[in-house]
């Protein structure tokens, strides 16, 4: 069985040959010649990288070995950005690629990725006739690199080998269309936590400046703010999916993860770097998303719009919350911090959420979005109030105490993961639809009067009862840029009916929509023939009765169950132990900086706590 599903390869299934081929030469070309550069360093039969390094150095008021990093991930990390939520838009616009590269965005993705590794790698090569700071790995007898370096290219290249396994994957399951594929969640994850690599990187290379520390308190202010925008925009983007409004998960997952970016980075920041600091980290972070949505979804890319959270509720919460006076109690000051931006906060930022959003939170959500946001929001202010603790040169917890609370705080996530993960499907559901035609001009247009059996299935403040039409086309003529979503108006107990035209042609894909609490479920209206992976098409009949079935067998059309059933959660372990692995190395790094290096007095710290 695994046999025939690899075979399929191509349309469905993994990349063509030919084009698996060429890419990894590619990138192994690539490889081998910044290993020659590098290589060429080492054994100092080269000065010009140096100089390179050292020249950024001082524009940077960094040792060269920082230095260079910073300005290869800065330049590469918006890069594999605009790819990402580009990527993301074309599959809902068009659907899956016809091979990786047939993808423009795939390029963007890829090369920001590939020399994320590089900056790491290269803080690792730079350093020749000194040890990088107290904390040094040693890899020779002469050759030590910064912690930072080797965290920044571990998250590079566990980003970088999701681009395999996703082929790998494909080829066994299928084409998974939807952000939340695992193999996905490592080319995303990688990226978005780089950014602890890029802070722990700076802060060795601040503890080991020859010039005095206060030289320059601005720059260094504003460019570790600018590092906080960067992981907050970096944790964010396992949310994408709603920011589009085509989540294939049950809604209150977003509040959730809204509430895991938001805490991390904005308790993290605020400690380190004092008053102001949170609000000027979600402007920078809303600058950043801003000019990335007016180029995918503008005129210049003409593909499906998209939004992003705002955090200046829970930003302005964690300021008035730094006027307490225990925020010295690092940890303690966190998780309140945590609590009341998971309640006052994302209450604050629901508001954003109903006014710029495709589906707003109901009333009906809340009891349950607080019971996972809350606990999430706890442990997040616990992991970003140690990660500033690090940053601020002071000491933490002793270690089982630290280990203790980032074991818990990973626990809490993942269940409140798996929680609003359980779906049911209700047994002997259907809906019966009828379609009236409207504005033919543009292909076939429907209106929909739909009647869902039974009539008590969905109650009076659902999540969302909607008819989702996606994959018509970027830049067609086709309406939405190839994606419609529009909300039903209920008429009565289980009688709904849609607001605008949805399409019904083409390669249209159009799906009635229920989420109810748990109820997550879902009938195709229209869906196109598709060859490529042997699928009829299902016509959009002027009347006809269809039941509802899984959500996913609708919408993920192109995943394949022909495997053994162990094979799935098996393939999803590995990729959960990958994860974990990254997650401890980064634990590991920043309690090895913050052991290794001698401790701030509180009263005379060393890191500017506002700009000057």
């Amino acid at each position: 069985m695994i046999g025939s599903a690899v075979a399929q390869g191509g349309e469905g299934g993994g990349a063509a040959l030919d084009q698996v081929a060429l890419m990894t030469g590619s990138a192994g070309v690539i490889a081998l010649g910044l290993m020659w550069v590098g290589y060429l360093h080492r054994t100092r039969r080269i000065t010009w990288l140096q100089r390179v390094a050292d020249r950024l150095g001082r524009a940077f008021d960094q040792p060269g070995w920082v230095a260079l990093p910073l300005a290869l991930f800065l330049a590469t990390i918006l890069t594999a950005l605009l790819g990402f939520i580009w990527d993301v838009s074309l599959h809902i616009g068009n659907g899956r690629d016809e091979g990786p590269l047939a993808n423009p965005a795939h390029y963007f993705i890829l090369a920001g990725l590939f020399f994320l590794f590089t900056a790491g790698m290269a803080a690792i090569v730079l350093p020749l006739d000194e040890k990088p700071g107290v904390a040094a790995v040693r890899i020779t007898r002469t050759w030590y690199a910064p912690v930072g370096g080797i965290l920044l290219a571990g998250c590079g290249l566990y980003a970088l080998i999701g681009f395999p396994l996703d082929d790998v994957w494909h080829r066994i399951f299928g084409q998974d269309v939807t952000l939340w594929g695992p193999t996905h969640l490592m080319l995303i994850g990688g990226a978005g936590l780089s950014l602890v690599g890029v802070l722990l990187l700076e802060f060795e290379g601040r503890r080991n400046r020859p010039e005095p520390e206060r030289a320059r308190p601005r720059r260094i202010w504003w460019m570790r703010t600018f590092a906080f925008g960067g992981l907050l925009i970096g944790l964010s983007v396992f949310q994408v999916e709603y920011d589009f409004g085509v989540e294939q998960f049950r809604l209150v997952l977003q509040p959730m993860l809204m509430v895991a970016a938001a805490t991390i980075s904005l308790v993290a920041a605020r400690l380190t770097l004092g008053a102001g600091s949170t609000l000027v980290v979600v402007a920078f972070a809303a600058v950043v998303r801003a000019v990335v949505a007016v180029l995918v979804g503008g005129p210049i890319i003409d593909a499906p719009r998209n939004v992003f959270p705002l955090y200046l509720g829970i930003a302005v919460v964690v300021e008035l919350l730094a006027l307490l006076p225990f925020t010295r109690r690092r940890i303690l000051w966190g998780a309140v911090a945590g609590l009341a931006a998971a309640t006052i906060g994302l209450w604050l930022e629901s508001l954003w959420v109903a006014a710029m959003y495709v589906d707003p939170w109901p009333a009906s959500m809340w009891p349950e979005l607080l019971a996972t946001a809350v606990p999430t929001g706890i442990a997040g202010g616990v992991v970003g109030a140690m990660f500033a603790t690090v940053l601020r040169g002071e000491p933490l917890p002793r270690p089982a105490v630290r280990r203790t609370l980032m074991v818990l705080a990973v626990l809490v996530v993942a269940a409140a993961t798996t929680s609003g993960l359980m779906i049911e499907v209700p047994e002997n559901a259907r809906a019966e639809v009828q379609l009236r035609d409207a504005d033919p001009a543009r292909g076939r247009m429907v209106h929909a009067d739909i009647r869902i059996r039974p009539a008590d299935l969905v109650g009076t403040d659902p999540e969302w009862v909607q008819i989702l039409s996606w994959q018509g086309g970027v830049g067609s003529d086709s309406p939405g840029r190839g994606l419609v979503v529009d909300q039903l108006r209920r008429i009565g107990p289980g009688h709904y009916e849609s607001t605008k035209p949805v399409p019904v042609h083409g390669t249209w894909k159009t799906v009635l929509r229920i989420e109810d609490g748990r109820t997550h479920t879902a009938l195709p209206i229209f869906m196109a023939a598709d060859p490529g992976i042997g699928a009829e098409e299902v016509p959009a009949l002027d009347s006809f009765t269809r039941p509802f079935v899984p959500e996913i067998s609708v919408l993920q059309r192109e995943r394949s169950f022909d495997h053994p059933a162990w094979l799935f959660g098996a393939a999803s372990l590995v990729v959960l132990v990958c994860s974990l692995i990254l997650i401890a190395a980064l634990s590991w790094g920043a309690a090895r900086i913050n052991d290794r290096y001698p401790h701030a007095d509180r009263a005379d710290e060393r890191v500017p706590a506002t700009v000057p």
